[in-house]
This record gives structure tokens, C-alpha cells and sequence, in this order.
């Protein structure tokens, strides 16, 4: 399974405190789809597909690969 961190949203190109918010509402998403392993305050990783979910967009390739927002 694909997970992100705060610092690997950092790295595509979301804010500090934006990419803490996402973390934060996916591992919201996650305690609410019965994953109770997301309740730790420690836990700083979470799923590629719940944060796309809490997104609405795509952030990584077929491949598993992360978009980059620096290159183009």
C-alpha cells in the first residue's frame, strides 16, 4: 500500500499547515471507514487513496508514483 507523510505533501507542492490538515481529516477518514489503528496522535502516515478521497483528486500515477508539482 502507497502511504504519504506531512513532509512528503510538502515535497508536491502543498503548504505546511495544508498538508497537516490533509493528513489529519484522511486519518479522520480512515478512524471512520472502522481503522482504528488511525486514532494514534503519533501516526503521520496515511493511505494514498484517503487522502485522494479527502482530495478529490489524483496524486499519484498507475504506477504508485506521486505526482510532482515542481517539474513540468
Amino acid at each position: 500500500m502507497l502511504t504519504l507523510t506531512k513532509k512528503e505533501l510538502i515535497a508536491i507542492g502543498f503548504g505546511p499547515s495544508q498538508s497537516a490538515d490533509i493528513i489529519r481529516r484522511s486519518k479522520r477518514l480512515m478512524v471512520s471507514k472502522g481503522f482504528g489503528y488511525y486514532t494514534s496522535k503519533r501516526l503521520g502516515r496515511v493511505p494514498v487513496k484517503a487522502v485522494e478521497e479527502v482530495l478529490g483528486i489524483c496524486i499519484a500515477d498507475e504506477k504508485g508514483e506521486l505526482f510532482d508539482a515542481t517539474s513540468k
